[in-house]
């Protein structure tokens, strides 16, 4: 069975949990906590696992795989249906664009490790950090909001039925949510998690729903 190393408010471990439901696919889930005790992610036991010491990790007997959208490539290639690319190159083409926006150019930005060097090295307030996050968020987003705007409305990103985008898209607005950004600035965008919210892959994937659920109380990603 494959195993999955996940933190439940991680937007990367997030999308990476829709991908493998909406695969319909068993797998174990391990958590790991990136605040507790410094974070179990620096554990020794961890590190040998994954050297980078980030989240998600996917285990597949004894291969081993981080990073959300090559887990993606490797569960298309490993379970073709059902797709989650589409067929026409053109349009699987602009959907891995619109994940790499979320995943290259605004989730680095909102994650932790970065905040917390901010926060510990560079003296920046929480309400500066709160700014840092809506500016990156919102410039990020504006662009993804464009792009689905020029194409006819689909109940997904890229047509009637969900893609990696869509895996990529709902943790991070998610995460906009979190840190007080209004989704009214990108409707078409707010659409889509609307459609989200009601399938059952989604739903089953929200922090909400982890076994190592919290309160929501700090900004972590």
């Amino acid at each position: 069975m494959l195993r999955l190393y996940s933190y439940w408010r991680s937007t990367s471990s997030y999308r990476t949990r829709i991908a493998l439901n909406l695969k319909l696919l068993d797998y174990e889930l391990r958590t790991v906590h990136l605040v507790r005790d410094g974070g179990e992610q620096n554990d020794e036991t961890y590190r040998r696992l994954n050297p980078q010491g980030l989240v998600p990790l996917l285990v597949d007997g004894e291969f081993r795989l981080a990073q959300s959208l090559a887990i993606f490539q490797y569960l298309e290639a490993l379970v073709p249906q059902p797709a989650l690319v589409p067929e026409d190159a053109q349009h699987a083409a602009r959907m891995w664009s619109f994940c790499q926006t979320i995943a290259s150019d605004i989730q680095p930005l909102q994650n932790l490790r970065v905040l917390h060097y901010l926060k510990d090295q560079l003296g920046v307030d929480d309400a500066a950090r709160t700014r840092w996050l809506q500016h990156w968020i919102g410039a990020g987003l504006d662009p993804l909001e464009a792009m689905l705007q020029q194409y006819a409305e689909s109940p997904y990103c890229f047509g009637d039925t969900p893609t990696y985008a869509d895996c990529c898209l709902l943790p991070q607005l998610y995460a906009a949510l979190r840190f007080g950004c209004a989704l009214e600035r990108w409707p078409r965008l707010a659409a889509v998690q609307s459609r989200c919210n009601e399938h059952p892959a989604f739903v089953a994937a929200h922090p909400s729903q982890q076994p190592d659920a919290e309160p929501d109380k700090k900004p972590a990603s």
